[in-house]
């Protein structure tokens, strides 16, 4: 058993690369932990940023007399229509 992996060399590596593993995954956990509350706040400040654009964008609607109703330009889009229709058979008809 010349080869036996728990040689008091070994015992002590395999301790230092827990300990190195135990600093590395407080570190990450840091990391980590400081990543989640950036984007907590910076979702905190976006939200409170849409909120007010709401609220200045249904004051502007409230304050904003009725739009009119444009009746006149519907007929006239209508007739435009069926004129053009008109046309086109018009033009078909000539052509046969």
């Amino acid at each position: 058993m010349a080869n036996d992996s728990r040689t008091p060399e070994s015992a002590e590596a395999r301790q230092k690369k827990k300990a190195l593993q135990a600093v590395e995954g407080q570190k990450a956990m840091v990391e980590y932990e400081a990543g989640l509350r950036q984007m907590r706040e910076k979702t905190e400040r976006l939200r409170a940023l849409r909120l007010a654009r709401d609220e200045a964008e249904a004051k502007l609607a409230a304050e904003a007399p009725p739009a009119a109703k444009k009746k006149a330009a519907k007929k006239k889009a209508a007739k435009a229509v069926k004129g053009d229709e008109v046309d086109e058979e018009a033009d078909a008809e000539s052509v046969s």
